[in-house]
């Protein structure tokens, strides 16, 4: 009797979600290649199937990936890429990414053939709690350092959190934290659909905590759209219960994220934001400065000025009748004696580092070596009325009234505007690539390479989003041309509209995705739209099931 409750337990827990696609999310959706290659190949193992189903009628998978690998080999061939070694290693890294979204989509869409909706619900109910409870490791681990209940507000170690503290809320993939605030955004409107207000209200709580004010902004206004037409009165209230969560967030948690999604918003639209390098610090007194930065003999001159000026405080506020009187920089007891205070870390003195990181010492250095041929990052000076964001896609513009005969087919895989790009540049912007093979193209050099130095070797206020030249449509257009944005277009978002009428969740997720396209390289981060192929996938077979049942069939 107990083995049979056994083995029924056990075939219960098997059948209750589909694990190995649970497996290949956690995996596939980290942030190291080293970790996304063994899980293709794990899963290929486990479910050996390649029966992709490519054709231009009734496409099993979306005919965009094995075309878009062909305009790349064919630019290949006509800028005489094969001359190249080490422009041959890229163009194959390239295709290598390609080929890894064809591979993660086939077996995303075998478990939604193979299982049931209820089964591939659960099993993305899993992924999210996982990612939750990594999400608030992340943040446990902030508030363990620092000491702080709201790390968000924490100025101390230099505000290493503080503004930055949604940085490193990560979750499971452990890449950067708008990976994490998109899979919630997403987990927002899945689990609003399907009434599950727990989960709801967990993701976008998760959502916030990432900081990601872009993310939150677009949300905002497709809740906004739900809430006034697509939404029942329980899930209006829902959404009502999302919004305060993001008012309470952004006025009382992290109220600087506030200040900082007016500024920009103000600075933008009136275009009168100046970057330029900051300043030489002005001198400061023995008082003001951190023991760090002071030798022996001047940290010995600090404490006794520190010294007088405690006692001074306190004759001066003697005649106060007090058990303990507390003085902004000591503290003195009935008996007279003074504890000198430590010095404070949310002080003035502490509040921005004064030592160049690694990864920033690295991009100066290439700067001044490249100086001559950089036309906006090499000048000492540079100032800048638009975002880095609307920069480069003038850049690129620009590039195509210069080469108009570029325009079909693009400059070509890695060659403008593209994580490959980045990654081969040896800079180790996008990860690490072997220096033996390291290729940087001249157009990308004077372009998205150079934007991005003249923003990210600067100080951290200039390192955000709307300086990022990153945006998968300047990827498509800059390096595979007016092909590559048609054939996005109509093989891959139009794969997924011509199932309209199926969608529910899945057009306002698709809305989402493809604002979010603007602001990273989300084909060759290989994460976002794995998950994102998986919700519209699953929504167009839920529907269909629906559709057979209410048929009768």
């Amino acid at each position: 009797m107990i083995t049979n409750v056994s083995g029924f337990n056990l075939k219960r827990l098997k059948n209750y979600a589909d694990w190995y696609l649970l497996s290949f999310l956690l995996l596939f959706l980290n942030v190291k290649l080293a970790v996304k290659i063994p899980a293709i190949i794990l899963i290929y193992l486990l479910q050996f199937n390649f029966k992709f189903g490519f054709s231009f009628k009734n496409s099993r998978l979306p005919l965009f990936y094995p075309l878009i690998i062909i305009i790349g080999l064919i630019d290949y061939l006509i800028i005489g890429g094969y001359t190249n070694t080490n422009y041959t290693v890229m163009a194959l890294t390239g295709i290598s990414f390609w080929v890894a979204c064809i591979l993660a989509i086939h077996q995303v869409k075998l478990a939604v053939e193979q299982n049931d909706t209820d089964v591939i619900h659960r099993t993305i109910v899993l992924f999210f709690i996982i990612n939750t409870v990594i999400s608030l490791l992340n943040l446990a681990a902030i508030i363990w350092e620092t000491g702080a209940i709201n790390p968000y507000t924490y100025q101390g170690q230099y505000q290493k959190y503080f503004i930055g503290t949604g940085d490193y809320i990560k979750g499971i993939t452990f890449d950067t934290s708008t990976t994490n605030a998109v899979l919630n955004a997403f987990g927002v409107i899945y689990f609003l659909t399907k009434k599950n207000a727990v989960m709801l209200l967990t993701c976008m709580a998760i959502l916030l905590l990432t900081g990601s004010n872009f993310i939150n902004i677009i949300l905002f206004f497709i809740l906004l759209w739900l809430f006034v037409f697509n939404s029942s009165k329980d899930q209006k209230s829902l959404l009502v219960v999302c919004m305060i969560f993001l008012v309470v967030f952004m006025a009382k948690i992290s109220p600087q994220n506030n200040n900082y999604v007016a500024t920009t918003i103000k600075n933008t639209i009136h275009q009168n934001k100046i970057f330029k390098q900051n300043p030489i610090p002005p001198i400061r007194s023995i008082r003001e400065t951190p023991d760090s930065l002071l030798n022996t003999e001047e940290r010995k001159q600090k404490i006794a000025m520190l010294y007088i000026d405690n006692v001074y405080r306190y004759r001066a506020t003697r005649n106060r009748k007090k058990t303990t009187i507390a003085i902004k920089n000591a503290l003195i007891t009935d008996a007279g004696r003074i504890y000198i205070a430590q010095p404070d870390i949310n002080a003035a003195p502490y509040q921005s580092l004064k030592t160049t990181p690694p990864q920033q010492s690295r991009l100066l250095e290439f700067v001044h070596t490249h100086k001559a041929l950089l036309p906006v990052s090499g000048k000492e000076f540079h100032m800048s009325v638009l975002p880095g964001k609307v920069i480069s896609t003038l850049q690129t513009i620009n590039f195509f009234k210069q080469h108009p005969q570029k325009v079909i087919t693009g400059d070509g895989m890695g060659n403008f505007s593209s994580k490959l790009a980045f990654k081969a540049s040896g800079l180790g912007l996008s990860g690490s690539y072997p220096l033996k093979y390291r290729y940087i193209n001249h157009d990308f050099l004077v372009n998205h390479l150079d934007l991005y130095l003249n923003f990210f070797s600067r100080g951290p206020g200039l390192h955000s989003l709307t300086n990022s030249p990153f945006s998968v449509y300047d990827q498509l257009f800059a390096e595979y041309g007016i092909i590559g944005l048609l054939l996005f277009l109509i093989y891959y978002l139009g794969f997924f509209l011509k199932n309209q009428k199926l969608l529910t969740y899945g057009l306002p997720i698709l809305l989402l995705t493809t604002v979010v396209l603007f602001i990273d390289y989300w084909f060759e981060q290989l994460s976002v739209l794995v998950f994102f192929e998986l919700l519209i996938l699953l929504n167009i077979k839920e529907s269909s099931v629906k559709n057979k049942l209410n048929h009768g069939h």
